[in-house]
């Protein structure tokens, strides 16, 4: 993950969570939006395919 403040968007969706310097922390999932979660998983997968793509060998 590139970090969480490459997302505002998403993270303003997400729901109640705190941040480290690169961890997200949340305490139960009921707290969050999971459509949200899922756009954020994606989303970092995503830019780290933009930086260092992966090709099958």
């Amino acid at each position: 993950m590139p970090g969480y403040g490459h997302f505002p968007e998403i993270m303003a969706r997400l729901g109640k969570y705190k941040i480290g310097k690169s961890c997200l922390y949340i305490n139960k999932l009921s707290d969050v939006d999971p459509d949200a979660v899922r756009d954020l998983i994606r989303a970092g997968l995503a830019d780290l395919d933009a930086r260092w793509p992966v090709q099958a060998s």
